[in-house]
């Protein structure tokens, strides 16, 4: 399981978070203490790294999260299936995989690409 637990507190802004047993990136980060007795509270607005959908929660700063561990990888654009799909070949462990094309890149065989990994879901960023 490739995700470590941490206290809400630890967060900021870019760091990864997960909410709803999806990988977030953290948009907005806020803090609030409500009272004399009361504990402080945390805010936090995300957007999920591979879906896109914006995600937030609120919760107390000592509360325990999950935080991912997603991995930015290097690779190389093998062959081009479809518009929205192309083989790439992941350059450290020469594996290939199918991934999806996101919609403002035009991408062609033997680009060298950046792309992100969780588990079995990956990500091209450029």
């Amino acid at each position: 399981m490739a995700k470590e637990q941490t206290e809400v507190r630890e967060l900021q802004e870019g760091n990864y978070v997960m909410i709803e047993d999806t990988p977030c990136q953290i948009n907005a980060y806020s803090t609030a203490k409500p009272g004399k007795h009361g504990s402080a509270k945390a805010r936090v607005e995300a957007e999920g790294v591979f879906d896109g959908k914006k995600r937030s929660f609120s919760q107390p700063v000592d509360a325990k999260v999950w935080v991912p561990i997603i991995e930015r990888k290097q690779g190389q654009v093998v062959s081009i299936e479809s518009e929205t799909v192309a083989q790439v070949m992941d350059l450290d462990t020469y594996e290939t995989v199918t991934m999806q094309i996101p919609a403002d890149l035009d991408l062609s065989a033997d680009d060298n690409i950046e792309f992100l990994e969780f588990e079995d879901k990956r990500k091209i960023l450029q």
